[in-house]
């Protein structure tokens, strides 16, 4: 076989499978037109991860906007759905969420268990939900697609490609133009938790609007993204990156290139229409060594993306483009990316029937309530009693706390050591700094000199200051002082329990 030919066949393979250590699908389309700009195994089969919301969130609002169920409709977490892997809410079976805070978990936090909860309440059952779902990608022209399951967690059958994903995305901006707004979501609040979008685009890539990431350790990290710029919205798909840094940072110069190149389309060979790209008859790439195997931490979710790329060194957030070496890159993303998102005001999810004004106050206050941990183990349980038990001795100390005073002077007899020691607690609480002083004071001194010190305090006349010398020997009364400081120290300022 001649050279020539050889490098014909080793071309060919090339264009029918990416090599597994570097596999990437890259797709820009125009959200309008459909027009692709951009495509590197764009028609390759993936695993989708849970890229897979972004189809049972098409199929719940469908049936939202056909009547079938609202926004309110209230369904239950079944035992199936709060056995899910995470990411995940966590909820008890029994609990009751409403279709719009399930949609607003499962698209922002990529809750699992939620995308049961939407799934059985709106297909009956897991298996009948993914008929919808693969009923939908078929009218949609998804021909790649299939699924097993509404989230997207490992199953042989669950696969898709960039184009398809392309469409589906497409699709979400065409049919539920009044629902889109749930695709970005910059954060939510559940209790006192805020989570960010796992999408690092919204709130920092100017005129992002979309959509939603995935990651399975077969299929890598994946974005479908989309922003929009002077009226023009672009989607792009990233799918096989090595990290979440990675995969944000090769949308936003996919996006920035597709913006750009609007000017030089001229100079390139139009690509056809999204729906018009050849599916590869092929089986997904299967990544799992590469993203979770030897050293590299295994994540269990989007939510631990944060730990593998910093584990993966860093070189993920030098990667650019060029554009067919046509220019170089337009912007640095990687640093854009970077930073900190713009500050918005977290979406309040919260459990139970939709509520709003002070009952919803009053849902997310429960949530709160739900939401704080049980304390496990002795010292836990002590450490969660102070609070209680803090307030408690102020509330006291309120009360008894008529005069100064009468606490030094009940401090001088034995009978009334019992009386005092609630009060010299929460008298010493708010000073355990100086509480301490006395213990140490107490324990490095001489006995006459902490007999001394201890007759200050009691002295309320000036008169009785220089009579101490003469009434050191009378020691009775005073030498139990000594038993009483470090009494009250100890209570008032049990030192391990702060620090822990």
């Amino acid at each position: 076989m001649s050279s020539w030919n050889w490098i014909v066949v080793v071309a060919a393979l090339v264009v029918v499978a990416p090599r597994v250590a570097d596999a990437e699908a890259l797709l820009v389309v125009e959200a309008d037109t459909g027009k692709v700009l951009e495509a590197q195994n764009a028609t390759y089969p993936w695993y989708p991860a849970s890229l897979s919301k972004l189809m049972t969130a098409y199929v719940t609002l469908k049936a939202v906007k056909d009547g079938r169920i609202t926004l309110d409709t209230l369904f239950s977490v079944s035992p199936m759905a709060s056995a899910q892997a995470p990411s995940k809410m966590g909820f008890r079976p029994g609990t009751q969420v409403t279709v719009d805070n399930a949609l607003k978990m499962m698209l922002v936090k990529s809750a699992n268990d939620m995308a049961v909860v939407l799934a059985e309440g709106v297909g009956g059952s897991i298996d009948g939900f993914a008929a919808m779902m693969n009923e939908a990608a078929q009218r949609l022209g998804m021909t790649q697609t299939s699924y097993v399951n509404p989230n997207g967690l490992p199953a042989d059958g669950q696969i898709t490609s960039a184009r398809d994903l392309a469409i589906l995305a497409r699709a979400i901006i065409h049919d539920l133009p009044e629902y889109e707004y749930f695709v970005h979501i910059p954060s939510i609040r559940y209790g006192r938790k805020v989570t960010q979008n796992f999408n690092k685009l919204i709130g920092r890539y100017p005129g992002a609007d979309g959509f939603k990431t995935g990651f399975i350790c077969a299929s890598g990290y994946n974005l479908v993204a989309s922003a929009t710029r002077n009226g023009r919205r672009l989607i792009a798909v990233v799918l096989g990156a090595s990290s979440g840094t990675a995969r944000a940072v090769k949308a936003a110069q996919l996006l920035e290139r597709g913006f750009a190149n609007n000017q030089l389309s001229w100079l390139r060979p139009s690509l056809g229409l999204v729906d018009n790209l050849a599916p590869i008859d092929a089986s997904p790439p299967n990544l799992r060594d590469e993203m979770c195997g030897g050293k590299r931490h295994k994540p269990a979710s989007d939510e631990e993306e944060e730990t593998v790329a910093a584990n993966s060194g860093g070189g993920d957030a030098a990667i650019t483009f060029f554009t067919a070496g046509l220019q170089p890159p337009m912007m640095n993303a990687a640093q854009l990316l970077a930073g900190a998102p713009a500050a918005s005001e977290p979406i309040p999810v919260y459990t139970g029937p939709t509520r709003t004004g002070t009952a919803l106050i009053a849902a997310v206050a429960d949530d709160v309530e739900k939401q704080t941990p049980r304390h496990r183990g002795k010292k836990s349980r002590v450490a969660g009693k102070q609070p209680a038990a803090a307030a408690e001795e102020k509330s006291e100390a309120a009360d008894s706390a008529k005069s100064e005073s009468a606490k030094s002077d009940s401090a001088k007899s034995d009978g009334a050591k019992n009386e005092t020691r609630p009060e010299a607690k929460s008298d010493a609480k708010p000073e355990p700094k100086a509480a301490r002083l006395a213990a140490v004071r107490h324990t490095n001194a001489k006995p006459d000199a902490t007999a001394k010190s201890a007759d200050k305090p009691a002295a309320a006349d000036k008169s009785t200051a220089t009579a101490t010398k003469p009434k050191a020997a009378a020691k009775p009364k005073d030498a139990d002082k000594p038993k009483l400081a470090p009494k009250s120290t100890s209570e008032a300022n049990p030192a391990p329990a702060p620090r822990g």
